[in-house]
């Protein structure tokens, strides 16, 4: 058995039924917007296990992610990207360590919302919805507001990923640099602090993928947002991180952590060969 295996799904296949019928508000779990001074990290990872059972992923992983900066996680095929992704917004519970966020403590998804939005790998909008209705759901989920603002909110978040006017449209309309970017609005549509973004540049022509980075650096310094990207993309990574850990498959563990510009040369030949693009035949 592999971790795969018992991975369990990241989104549901369809939308809850409770996101359709107008729900009331639920009390934040964590203040939103600025209440951690500027020399707080937003995040904070001390001593982190993770994985399930006997099965460990990563183990005594220790990080911060600064307030305000695009922060990457990277790391070969395998290495737990996207699984360490999970840990960090709360869909699964660590086997051992600490996860802050903001300095309220660990993300728990039961106690109310969180102060983050996520954009799953591959965008992960539901295709029997609009645009409009994707962007609009989590609104619905943990607001009180009536649907004319809810929609002008929607209409607005895609406005400010360059979509405006495509709310009556269904993701089946849209390309590829679309899809994610309302993916990356419906993330936004509650003002959060943070925002995780898996992959975004994954399976994007070079032109579409340049254009959505520099979308994601002006969004953070327009909104001051803190945003941790899950990505194996180099130019990507080059272009808009300013730190980066790499996690590493055999050793379950961070082997660099730094600006990704300066680790190109580094002395670890797994961690050069990385960010150089180099076979281990080489």
């Amino acid at each position: 058995m592999t971790y795969t295996d018992v991975l369990p799904p990241l989104v549901d296949p369809a939308p809850p039924a409770s996101a359709r019928a107008g729900l009331i508000g639920v009390n934040r779990s964590m203040p939103r917007r600025s209440v951690a001074a500027a020399e707080q990290p937003m995040i904070e990872v001390k001593g982190l296990t993770i994985g399930w059972g006997d099965i460990i992923i990563q183990k005594d992983l220790s990080f911060a992610v600064k307030n305000g900066e695009v922060f990457g996680i990277l790391g070969g095929s395998g290495a737990g990207k996207s699984t360490l992704l999970r840990f960090l917004i709360g869909l699964e519970r660590p086997i051992e360590g600490v996860i802050d966020i903001a300095g309220h403590g660990s993300p728990d998804l039961a106690a109310g919302l969180p102060p983050f939005g996520v954009m799953f790998q591959g965008g992960a909008l539901f295709g029997s919805l609009t645009v409009g209705e994707n962007v609009s759901l989590p609104i619905e989920e943990w607001t009180k507001l009536p649907d004319d603002a809810t929609a002008a909110i929607a209409r607005a978040k895609l406005k400010l990923v360059g979509l405006d006017g495509a709310a009556d449209k269904f993701p089946s309309e849209l390309s590829g640099g679309m899809k994610k970017r309302a993916a990356i609005a419906r993330a936004l549509a509650l003002d959060p602090e943070l925002v995780f973004l898996d992959e975004p540049s994954s399976g994007l022509d070079p032109v579409m993928s340049a254009e959505l980075d520099d979308l994601i650096l002006t969004l953070s310094k327009t909104l001051g947002l803190t945003v941790v990207i899950v990505t194996h993309e180099l130019e990507s990574i080059f272009h808009i991180a300013e730190r980066i850990v790499m996690l590493d498959q055999v050793t379950k563990s961070i082997i660099a952590a730094g600006d990704p510009r300066e680790l190109r040369n580094s002395g670890d030949p797994r961690v050069s060969d990385f960010f150089n693009r180099r076979s281990k035949e080489s």
